[in-house]
């Protein structure tokens, strides 16, 4: 018997029976969907996480307190008064003339509360000084950044990004007009002067949801966060590489100079480029990846059972049509091609059919706010084909034991099974 022969009869056996092989197939569909939309969702968050680290700019690389307690944890304005970075750090790697660095900048983040008339918005505001604008290559639509006067002088003076503008001032030019900034809880409200809005940056650009205002502008009203020394603690230094520069070597420079700053034998300091970032978020995904993967080829593994049961079923069902077989001729091997080929087309079915209801539910989903976050998919070929082969191979072994099972019918006593 040919395989076009084993086709034909593996059709007829499937129509004739069209309810019971969809739920045969019903456990492989499931389980391709499922494998299709969450490695989907697990790469779309890994390019996401991606672009994210790269909208920040270029060749960029982090210094961070290892013992800092984040503003997120503790609410300060302006960085920690338990972090061990300040802004001498920062001035003093620009002054080392460290090979390849271009720019550094020290800063501080909080989430607050933006006000500007009757509209506000909650933002990220960036105490930070005016080499930032240098550092992560922003660009500014209006006005101007924040200059090294501000600086100085700690001036009440904020700089937007494109969509906080856009929410605080709909169709207007804010450079010139008052927001007001609300820190911990609305105990401490400060008016500022907005003095520029930046271009719009594109992907994941998170400085369009930002305020950028002069580092000592919020920490001259909070005089805790200096040190007794006068120097104002920060969260972070970003560093600007140049481009093609060895950025281990300049890790390693900075890493040196802040030792001897600190007059400590190990670091109280994280040094992180975006390259390990990125390396991280991918192992994490990856990790995500293979752990829904292998949550969903459960589901396969359920449909194989199911494929597996309904084919020993068949095979009880057909022994007189296997005994007629076996009496005309058939082999063995005939009777084996016909149950595996039967086995196969269901799972490669169900297979397809998962891989369109995985992709459909994954182009539905994409782009959907999720807990506040906007949802990416990414559908990879790959994962298709992995689902399709897994789905053959569930499919293989599934049919191979109720073909077995086939084999063993006593032509005889099939021909007299009722």
């Amino acid at each position: 018997m040919s395989l076009l022969d084993a086709f034909r009869i593996t059709l007829r056996a499937i129509l004739a029976n069209r309810l019971r092989s969809a739920l045969t197939s019903l456990g492989v569909v499931i389980g391709v969907s499922s494998v299709i939309a969450l490695v989907a969702v697990a790469q779309g968050t890994q390019q996401g996480v991606t672009d994210r680290i790269r909208g920040l700019g270029t060749g960029l690389i982090f210094i961070e307190s290892s013992a800092a307690a984040t503003t997120s944890q503790t609410g300060n304005p302006a960085g920690s008064a338990e972090s061990t970075l300040v802004d001498g750090d920062a001035a003093a790697i620009a002054a080392d003339a460290i090979p390849g660095v271009v720019a550094v900048a020290a800063r501080a983040t909080v989430d607050t509360q933006l006000v500007a008339g009757a509209n506000n918005v909650g933002a990220t505001v960036v105490s930070t000084s005016s080499e930032y604008g240098e550092v992560r290559d922003l660009d500014i639509r209006s006005g101007s950044f924040i200059t090294p006067l501000h600086d100085e002088e700690g001036s009440m003076v904020a700089v937007l990004g494109a969509r906080t503008a856009e929410t605080l001032y709909p169709g207007v030019d804010p450079v010139g007009q008052q927001v007001r900034l609300s820190f911990a809880g609305g105990r401490l409200t400060l008016a500022f002067v907005v003095v520029g809005v930046l271009e719009e940056q594109g992907g994941a650009g998170e400085a369009n949801d930002q305020a950028f205002v002069p580092l000592r502008s919020i920490a001259n009203r909070l005089r805790f966060l200096y040190t007794p020394a006068g120097d104002l603690r920060v969260s972070q230094i970003d560093v600007r590489a140049a481009d093609g520069v060895d950025e281990d070597r300049v890790k390693q420079e900075i890493s040196e100079l802040l030792l001897f700053r600190h007059g400590t034998a190990e670091p109280d300091f994280v040094i992180q480029s975006q390259d390990d970032l990125i390396s991280a978020a991918t192992e994490v995904s990856n990790t995500l990846s293979i752990l829904l993967g292998s949550i969903a080829g459960i589901s396969l593994l359920v449909g194989g059972i199911g494929v597996m049961n309904i084919m020993l079923v068949s095979v009880t069902e057909r022994a007189r049509e296997i005994g007629i077989r076996r009496a005309v001729g058939a082999t063995s091997r005939d009777i084996v091609k016909q149950f595996v080929t039967e086995a196969l087309t269901l799972s490669l079915f169900g297979g397809l059919v998962g891989v369109a209801i995985g992709a459909g539910v994954s182009l539905a989903v994409d782009g959907r706010v999720v807990g506040g976050q906007e949802l990416t998919v990414l559908i990879q070929p790959w994962s298709i084909a992995a689902a399709l082969l897994v789905a053959g191979g569930v499919g293989l072994a599934s049919g191979s034991y109720p073909a077995y099972r086939a084999t063993t019918v006593d032509p005889i006593a099939a021909l007299r099974n009722e």
